[in-house]
């Protein structure tokens, strides 16, 4: 036997279930403040220069010390 289904056993949507679901998730997020916001992109900023003036100095040696080992072998 068929049992038909209610309207609370039919089956939604996906689209509309998974904004709805995000819409919920959304609302538990614990927002920074503006300061916080400001403080965290400041440290990211720092952080990301930090790294990109290790990483430049290091291909700086290494390029140069690389070209420096080429002219001591082929001479030029």
């Amino acid at each position: 036997m068929s049992r038909s289904k209610t309207a609370t056993e039919k089956q939604q949507n996906p689209i509309s279930k998974y904004l709805r679901e995000t819409r919920g998730e959304i609302r538990k997020v614990t927002w920074p403040t503006r300061e916080e916001a400001w403080r965290l992109t400041a440290i990211v900023l720092g952080v990301t220069l930090a790294a990109a003036a290790f990483f430049w100095f290091w291909d700086t040696v290494f390029s140069h010390g690389l070209h420096w080992i080429i002219q001591l072998i082929v001479g030029v």
